[in-house]
């Protein structure tokens, strides 16, 4: 998809971080946007930002199948169709697996990998029987790449996006589709996501010392990335041009993941 003026995007999670500057950087393409998150003010804190974008706003859950296929209804009928989807929202929270709440994971798991799973459901049937190119880009991490301490339930999720990723590129591939996949996998990037636990369930957070400990360790380590949203969204867009799958936006994490792979095949045998 080299020519990105007049398509249209759909991007969840829109309302801040990297959705906002997904956003904003769709704009500067002169797409025409959807934008759909939980949060209404933040929602119109980035329509503020898009100076006159044609766009449509949703309040959306993407936990929820049927608010996601209101999103595709709504799209379809302002726009007429869909040409790149971002299925971008996501959350994160911290602590060793034993204390991690059913609760927990229940909601990460919805949010992180069945909200991929709804947009999917939603959009890419409609986008096939359009039969125009279009591209859908799901939101992992290098948590979907790699593994850390105090993070199971978030790398778990986001290892699940990398394969439903890769599972949905060769699903369309072998159907001969023009519609393209990527799969994003930043590592810390400043934003909000470190506080996504104003949308966790209402299920009082742990509070041994290695749960807190995990917790603010991730809260700082969000916030030392040295590459900005903004920068991210830019190379997505740009890799979304060009057809790439795997978009790893930080160079350093290459060698990372490379170590892992190597590990799991062992010494090679004589």
């Amino acid at each position: 998809m080299q020519d990105l003026c007049g398509k249209v995007a759909v991007v969840t999670g829109a309302g801040s971080g990297l959705g906002q500057e997904i956003a904003l950087a769709c704009a500067r393409e002169g797409m025409r946007l959807v934008l759909a998150d939980i949060n209404r003010a933040a929602l119109d804190d980035t329509v503020r930002r898009l100076a006159g974008a044609e766009q449509v706003c949703c309040m959306c859950d993407v936990a929820d199948a049927a608010s996601v296929e209101a999103l595709a209804v709504t799209a379809w009928q302002q726009w007429g169709g869909v040409h790149l989807l971002f299925n971008n929202a996501g959350v994160l929270s911290a602590g060793p697996v034993w204390s991690m709440t059913v609760e927990d994971w229940k909601w990460i798991f919805d949010v992180n990998v069945m909200g991929v799973v709804h947009g999917i459901r939603s959009f890419v049937p409609r986008m096939r029987a359009a039969g125009q190119p279009a591209h859908v880009v799901n939101t992992a991490s290098l948590a979907g790449l790699m593994t850390m301490p105090g993070s199971s339930a978030y790398c778990a999720s986001k290892h699940a996006v990398v394969a439903i990723s890769e599972c949905l590129a060769g699903e369309l591939r072998d159907e001969g589709s023009s519609i393209g996949v990527s799969v994003l996998c930043p590592a810390f990037v400043p934003t909000r996501i470190a506080d996504a636990q104003r949308y966790r369930p209402a299920v009082a957070l742990g509070d041994d010392p290695l749960t807190v400990a995990y917790r603010e360790q991730t809260g700082r380590a969000v916030q030392s990335g040295r590459i900005s949203a903004a920068e991210v969204a830019d190379m997505t867009l740009a890799a979304v041009k060009s057809g790439e799958f795997y978009i790893i936006t930080h160079p350093k994490s290459r060698a990372a993941i490379a170590a892992r792979h190597a590990a799991m095949l062992g010494p090679a045998s004589s």
